[in-house]
């Protein structure tokens, strides 16, 4: 399993605990991370082998690993459990997401230092063997930059106007969002910011 999934050794056996629940269920998860706190939380993101999750698809996640924890029980304090999408500018954990998501900008960190640098902010070539491919801005040329996906510290998706449109765009295609449900917009011809 990929550190960019599970971090730290607790979210490594929370992982080892819950994943195979997951995947019987017929999802994915992108990332486990227990984090402290108040109370700790225990941040589960999943989705379908498409992409993608619902609420109720979150719900029935949750409820069946409850039953797993509550019977492993591998956090001594208590905890709140999160499960959640991975959300627009997601985290990237797998190497096929670096596929699915080329073409879009996204900051990567690096374990070790590449050309002088851990961070690198791009856009995304896709993958070669098991490096990432990304395209970066260097004064006025992009150059396309490896980086071994085993060096990886940290991935996400930068939240864009052209991200945003083209999430909304497949689930309005994959008839998760009904228009007829939204109220027109009306302008106000006395505002001149309409």
């Amino acid at each position: 399993m990929s550190d960019l999934i599970a971090k730290t050794s607790m979210d490594r056996r929370m992982a080892e605990i819950v994943t195979p629940s997951i995947e019987a269920l017929g999802f994915e998860v992108v990332r486990i991370r227990v984090m402290g706190g108040k109370t700790n939380t225990l941040q589960i993101m999943a989705e379908r082998p498409d992409g993608g999750i619902d609420v109720d698809e979150c719900a029935q996640i949750s409820n069946a690993i409850s039953v797993l924890l509550d019977v492993e029980d591998p956090l001594e304090d208590a905890y709140a459990l999160e499960v959640s999408s991975p959300g627009i500018d997601r985290p990237l954990t797998r190497l096929k997401d670096f596929e699915t998501f080329e073409g879009y900008e996204a900051k990567l960190e690096t374990t070790e230092m590449i050309g002088g640098q851990r961070r690198f902010k791009g856009v995304l070539a896709g993958v070669e063997d098991d490096e990432v491919l990304v395209n970066l801005e260097q004064g006025s040329e992009t150059v396309t930059v490896g980086l071994n996906f085993d060096w990886l510290s940290d991935a996400k998706l930068v939240l864009t106007d052209e991200l945003i449109k083209e999430m909304l765009k497949q689930r309005k295609d994959a008839g998760l969002i009904n228009e007829t449900q939204f109220d027109d917009i009306e302008e106000d011809p006395s505002n001149p910011e309409d």
